[in-house]
């Protein structure tokens, strides 16, 4: 039978120690094969496509390119930065004369009418005769039909304009529309002027009648305001009234996307009294506009103003 093997056996063998230095001879050669190994593979790449050599080198050189600029942004923001730019007010860009005139303006307080009036004569800025505004901010939807506020006034003493007054109506209202002061009567001779682009007058005015006839004209007329409408009173059969109307001094007025109606009431050549007079016509015109579904405040804010000139404030109710 065999033997088995027992310590007392093994002590006559030599005993082996071992060391770090001899760990490290085993496994070197090992660690060294596999390096030479990897370096002696060459390094693939697809012939194009996300994993290409040019894909590769291309995102290399972005990533590169994006740190130098973010550098570069550090860089100039630790940059001392020169003196800040001294901003100026509203008034002061404005021009000298202007400044002077708004001088004699409180801004912080309200005027009446007849002061805004008579103050809006001494400000305005213009070589010229400058014309004399009135604006004032309502409180209505003009996206609601029924506030949507548009309406004619006549103004007692005029607009200071040469108002050019056309009648397109058949040859029975001609002669009748030139005895009242109308610049241009006819069908014929205004539809041969709208084909030739050629708009000589200011107001348009139209019976029932013939305003289908002036349909193709609309995209030319309408933009520029210039389209007879019942509510403006250029669409009437009695022509003879409306053109006095128009010549006297009509003037038509209609809120705006912002609520706000705009109107020139004459030239600051009128004088204060019969500025006034225009004035208070209009704002009587403009109260009995009032719908009847509006609640609140109908006026909310109401300004005097010239041509380029500085704005005065009035007080208003705001019926």
């Amino acid at each position: 039978m065999a033997k088995k093997a027992t310590n007392t056996d093994i002590t006559s063998e030599e005993e082996v120690i071992v060391t770090p230095e001899v760990i490290e001879e085993v496994v070197a050669p090992e660690t060294e094969a596999e390096e030479s190994a990897e370096e002696a593979t060459p390094e693939s790449f697809a012939k194009s496509g996300k994993r290409s050599k040019k894909h590769i080198e291309e995102v290399a050189a972005e990533e590169e390119r994006q740190e130098r600029k973010v550098q570069a942004k550090t860089e100039t923001a630790e940059e001392k930065k020169g003196p800040k730019p001294v901003t100026r007010t509203k008034l002061e860009r404005r021009s000298k004369t202007y400044q002077e005139k708004a001088k004699l303006i409180d801004q912080t307080k309200t005027y009446t009418l007849e002061q805004a009036v008579k103050f809006a004569t001494e400000t305005a800025t213009t070589k010229f005769d400058s014309s004399v505004e009135i604006h004032a901010r309502l409180g209505v939807d003009p996206r609601q039909a029924d506030q949507n506020i548009r309406t004619t006034v006549v103004l007692p003493n005029g607009t200071g304009k040469t108002i050019r007054v056309a009648v397109f109506a058949p040859e029975a209202d001609v002669k009748a529309a030139k005895a009242a002061g109308a610049d241009l009567a006819g069908d014929e001779e205004i539809t041969k002027a709208l084909d030739k682009g050629e708009i000589a007058f200011d107001v348009l005015i139209s019976t029932p009648a013939y305003m289908p006839k002036l349909g193709k004209y609309a995209r030319v007329l309408g933009p520029k305001g210039l389209m007879p409408n019942p509510k403006a009173g250029t669409v009437t059969t009695d022509i003879e009234k409306a053109v006095k109307e128009a010549k006297a001094g009509k003037v038509e007025y209609r809120v705006d996307k912002q609520s706000i109606v705009h109107i020139g009431i004459g030239k600051v050549s009128f004088g204060s009294e019969k500025l006034v007079e225009n004035a208070n016509a209009f704002m009587t015109s403009l109260r009995a506009q009032k719908p009847a579904s509006i609640k609140g405040v109908y006026i909310k804010s109401l300004f005097v103003t010239t041509t380029m000139g500085p704005s005065i404030a009035v007080e208003n109710s705001g019926n």
